[in-house]
């Protein structure tokens, strides 16, 4: 929202610099994200001029000699301007004026004439790119206001300044200038001039009622809550003054003409979007707002043809429709040069089905911008009437009597409580009621005291939207008082205090852990692409969502490992091709509708926390050892460690995963439980994603992923317990296994703990060979076992006995003991 500060201070003016007053509206929550200048570098050296006389240049066909009186004394300027007459009241820059690309005038001598100053057009003052002719102030005398010699900038500003404000959503009042020339009374309790609410154009009488000549119907499953409506008649289409049209362009808007630029200044001033229709093109002079029918079409403004999604919200006339709700009118009914008749539209519509009808057609505008929002119904009315006056002013219509008005359901006023005791425990600070009732009175809120300190206070229309509950009245006195003059202070302790559970603190264990092991945390968005899903097997898995925001957002993730790679292959594009990234967030599967086929029933779609890691590279954890590649033991490793964390003890069994390589991939199984997956991905997604070339080799790049969810029960049930250190000392052995390829190492390690039962504290695999002294299609596997007692010391016998039962359950396998 771009607020010109010249307009602002026409509202309320607190006095102070445009620095100042960015801080303190960004402290009070309406931030002010940058403050640019508009229009010429400096105002000073321009008047405004009568021209007295025009004569033909001796030396030159297409110039014009005028005598132009700028204030008691007459000079001749030279002009080659095709509208430049006797009697009009023009802008001039006398010598020495800076003009808008930064030269500075001065008196000079063209075709023999000497020219001592210029009669400007709109794109010499800034105000625009027009430069067919010169700008005509005003063909009257000097009672009209504009006298000649009266300083340019008394009459338009030249030089301005604009802040550029970034409204939260929950604001949309503060989308108008009046809004926020409210909080700066608010904050400064400098006067307002909220006189445009009040605004109102008188209607000719002698006209039939608006009722007679036009019709609005609205049917009961259009998503409008309000549609107000006036006629009028001999409306003359020009260019808007040139105060309206230096507003609007300070705001960013195109001046068109003065109908148009009319609604455009109210939605500016007030928030309200309106339009203006040519009550001539009306098919049947009548309106009738309902959901687009299936194969309807409209070219709207923009001059494009769209075809209208089932359901869009439409204005329509006899013929069709005239205009997307809310969003853009349509070509056919514009206001033109011609336009005499026009019925002017002021509407609320339901915020959520103007922000899905921008989804749809993947249109946005200022209008569809505010109405998204949820306007206030009354609103509506307010707008029209300020909108009706200026009409009537600068197109000289005539208002036929009375407003089309189809509001069903009026909305009621707000009222809430606001208890002292509650602003003390949520701000720390004790406000007596009267500064309440004051701080409140500047946003327009009405209040009342009652017998026992409370305050009844009634809520504004304006800011019914966000202001619903008590902690909302407290924050109004809390960003009016000052959030930078509130008290630190601790926390009240009640009877409880609070504590991370199980599961975040399980969360937070996985987090330190990967970071610690070089990883760097991703955030990614909960959306995916199709493409990307595709490249990974996964696209007939995931949900689709009917409104995405962009083609390449379209479903929902069913892992995050779609979101995980597209980062790795970003950073390698990049040049940073050895990345290791971790995310803990949520997935998204259930049968609501898939890629593949329509919905499959209405259940909701679960949800699911997973952490994931893809790696390229992983760092060393010494600072003497270098890092190591992203493969399948390296990856394999972080899962341990992320099971070690959860105190989870896991078994690793083939997998087959369309995205990892079939012969390093594993599933990831928990008191016989699968909750996961780890490997390495597979060479044809490589490929697909175009990681060798952005890496410039054939990459290595693994990846885990587990249900962080599932992860947190299974941890929930297995508290840690204390445990003393063991009295009795360990027995060491060690078994060389000759074993087929394809038997799995982790059978032969469930194996050995089988065979050992009580005894065995830890068995782990310390080597891995193939060789001339073993068969072809076998490996040596080294397993290291610890056994231990907890209240005795084992003697040779115990190990034997141990080592022996292991030999006969690795022999059921078909392994055996390499001599």
């Amino acid at each position: 929202m771009r607020v010109p500060l010249s307009w602002l201070r026409s509202l309320c003016d607190p006095g102070v610099g445009s620095g100042e007053l960015a801080e303190r509206l960004s402290l009070a929550g309406l931030e002010v994200a940058r403050v640019e200048r508009f229009g010429l570098p400096r105002d000073d050296g321009y008047v405004v001029g009568r021209v007295e006389e025009v004569a033909a240049h001796p030396n030159a066909d297409r110039l014009r000699v005028c005598r132009v009186d700028v204030g008691g004394e007459r000079r001749t300027i030279v002009c080659g301007a095709p509208n430049v007459r006797a009697g009009l009241l023009v802008p001039v820059a006398l010598p020495g004026a800076v003009l808008a690309d930064g030269r500075e005038l001065r008196a000079a001598e063209l075709r023999g004439v000497r020219s001592e100053g210029m009669i400007l057009a709109e794109d010499e003052l800034g105000l625009g790119d027009d430069h067919s002719g010169i700008v005509e102030l005003a063909a009257g005398g000097a009672d009209d206001g504009l006298a000649p010699g009266r300083p340019l900038r008394e009459v338009v500003p030249l030089s301005d300044e604009v802040l550029e404000l970034e409204v939260s959503p929950n604001r949309p009042d503060c989308l108008g200038v009046l809004g926020v020339a409210r909080e700066v009374h608010a904050l400064w309790g400098a006067p307002l001039d909220d006189s445009p609410l009040r605004w109102e154009a008188v209607a000719d009488r002698e006209l039939e009622e608006a009722s007679a000549v036009a019709s609005v119907t609205v049917s009961e499953d259009a998503a409008c809550l309000r549609f107000a409506a006036r006629v009028f008649e001999n409306v003359t289409v020009g260019p808007s003054p040139l105060w309206l049209r230096q507003r609007l362009l300070a705001c960013g808007m195109r001046p068109i003409n003065n109908v148009v630029d009319v609604t455009n200044y109210v939605m500016l001033l007030l928030g309200q979007p309106l339009h203006a229709f040519d009550l001539a093109r009306l098919a049947q002079a009548r309106i009738e707002v309902r959901p687009a029918r299936g194969g309807e079409r409209i070219t709207t403004l923009d001059g494009n043809e769209r075809e209208l999604p089932p359901g869009t919200t439409l204005v329509c006339d006899g013929e069709g429709p005239a205009a997307i709700a809310g969003v853009m009118g349509g070509e056919r009914t514009e206001v033109r040069a011609e336009t005499t008749r026009v019925l002017l539209e002021s509407a609320t519509w339901v915020g959520s089905d103007i922000l899905r009808s921008e989804a749809q057609l993947g249109l946005r505008t200022e209008a569809s911008g505010r109405f998204e929002k949820q306007l206030h119904p009354e609103l509506a009315a307010v707008a029209l009437a300020a909108a009706s006056r200026l009409l009537v002013e600068l197109a000289g219509a005539r208002l036929r009597p009375g407003t089309i008005d189809v509001y069903p359901r009026p909305a009621e006023r707000r009222t809430l409580r606001l208890r002292p005791s509650r602003i003390r425990d949520l701000l720390g600070l004790e406000v007596p009621q009267e500064r309440s009732r004051e701080l409140l009175a500047r946003l327009g809120f009405e209040s009342s005291p009652r017998s026992d300190g409370e305050l009844v206070v009634t809520v504004p229309w304006w800011r019914d939207g966000d202001v619903q509950r008590e902690v909302d009245l407290v924050e109004e006195v809390a960003r009016v008082h000052g959030l930078d003059k509130l008290p630190t202070t601790l926390p009240a302790r009640r009877n409880a205090v609070g504590r991370l559970s199980d599961a975040q603190r399980l969360r937070r264990r996985v987090e330190d852990f990967l970071r610690d092991r070089g990883l760097f945390e991703a955030i990614n968005f909960s959306f995916t692409s199709p493409e990307l899903l595709e490249a990974l097997g996964l696209a007939d898995t995931a949900l689709a969502l009917e409104n995405p925001l962009s083609e390449e957002q379209a479903l929902l993730r069913p892992l995050l490992l779609p979101g995980l790679v597209d980062s790795l292959r970003r950073n390698a594009a990049r040049g940073r091709p050895d990345t290791a990234l971790f995310e803990i967030a949520r997935t998204f599967t259930g049968p609501l509708r898939t890629v593949a086929g329509p919905p499959r029933g209405r259940e909701a779609a679960s949800e699911r926390l997973h952490v994931a890691a893809v790696a390229s590279e992983l760092r060393a954890r010494g600072w003497r050892s270098g890092a190591v590649a992203g493969d399948f033991f390296a990856v394999k490793a972080l899962v341990e460690g992320v099971l070690a964390c959860a105190r989870a003890d896991a078994d690793f069994r083939p997998t087959a995963r369309p995205f990892l390589h079939p012969g390093r991939s594993a599933a990831v199984v928990v008191e016989g439980e699968e909750i996961g997956f780890l490997g390495e991905l597979h060479p044809t997604v490589v490929r697909r994603l175009d990681l060798a070339q952005a890496v410039g080799r054939e990459p290595t790049v693994a990846a885990f992923e587990l249900d962080l969810g599932r992860l947190a029960e299974h941890a929930a049930q297995r508290r840690a317990t204390f445990a003393p250190l063991p009295a009795f000392p360990a027995v060491v052995e060690d078994l060389a296994v000759v074993a087929r390829d394809d038997l799995p190492a982790a059978e032969l390690v469930a194996a050995v703990r089988r065979a050992g039962g009580e005894l065995i504290e830890q068995v782990s695999i310390f080597d891995v060979f193939r060789g001339a002294q073993i068969p072809a299609g076998h490996r040596s596997v080294a397993m290291r076992i610890v056994l231990r007692a907890h209240d005795r010391t084992l003697t040779e016998s115990d190990a034997a006995e141990v080592r022996e039962r292991a030999i006969a359950e690795l022999a059921a396998l078909g392994a055996s003991i390499r001599g």
